[in-house]
């Protein structure tokens, strides 16, 4: 799936090049004339990404960015201020609100798209390309295989960009609805049992060995906790012996 960016930007003009740009570069785009409106739209989907101005009516861009960390749902959401305000003390201040990035006016589409691709891969590594490994688990995006203990496991398209997305983040915490965000897609409505169902199917690809690899959060979600990978077929496997 093609990573989602969330444009806010006042301007009707650049907001309409900063969408063709990103749509150019094969983005979902979510352009917003507001921070109020951006707020409202994260309410319901978070996107991969979101670009931000510093100036805009009523809340201003730094105050937006600053909203979004203190909220658990967005606080790790790759952020990129655009403005033309170019003084040091002034992308101190966009960086020390909480911006990943800052990039000041006019800049290239090429920068723009690279500086966004960058952000994606420190803070959303499951939309980005190449290899990812837990332990005995490893999955190929380019070649789209996954592999347990070297053996080849067979998963379908949403099963395979949830183990991805499990994978890029070992030992966090994902609700159902950040799940949904990020493997369905900001604008698929499924209902949040769907989650439940793929999640079940991931884990008896795995296997009864890897199977515990994703865990179960009660009130939470769930997570891939690296640490429980083995733990019942250990048991099991001790239950004989001490059964004598």
């Amino acid at each position: 799936m093609n990573p989602s960016v969330m444009v806010v930007e006042d301007d009707p003009a650049i907001r309409d090049l900063l969408q063709y740009t990103f749509e150019r570069a094969s983005f979902r785009v979510v352009p917003v004339g507001s921070a109020e409106r951006a707020l409202e739209l994260l309410r319901e989907r978070i996107p991969t990404a979101a670009v931000i101005d510093w100036m805009l009516p009523a809340m201003s861009g730094i105050t937006l960015i600053e909203r979004l960390r203190r909220d658990p749902r967005t606080a790790s959401l790759p952020l990129l201020m655009v403005t033309a305000r170019d003084r040091e003390q002034e992308r101190v201040n966009g960086l020390d609100a909480g911006a990943d990035d800052y990039l000041v006016k006019p800049f290239s589409p090429s920068e723009l798209i690279a500086r966004v691709h960058a952000l994606i891969r420190r803070r959303a590594p499951e939309y980005a390309g190449g290899t990812l490994t837990v332990g005995a688990v490893t999955l190929d995006s380019d070649a789209r295989t996954a592999r347990v203990d070297g053996a080849p496991i067979s998963l379908r398209q949403v099963e395979f960009r949830l183990l991805k997305l499990f994978l890029a983040h070992p030992n966090r915490v994902f609700t159902r609805n950040e799940v949904l965000d990020r493997v369905w897609g900001e604008n698929v409505f499924v209902e949040e049992r769907t989650v439940d169902v793929h999640v079940r199917r991931v884990r008896l690809a795995l296997g009864e060995k890897y199977r515990n690899l994703i865990t179960t959060v009660r009130g939470g979600g769930y997570k891939l906790d690296p640490s429980l990978s083995a733990t019942v077929p250990a048991i099991e496997s001790a239950l004989p012996a001490l059964s004598h």
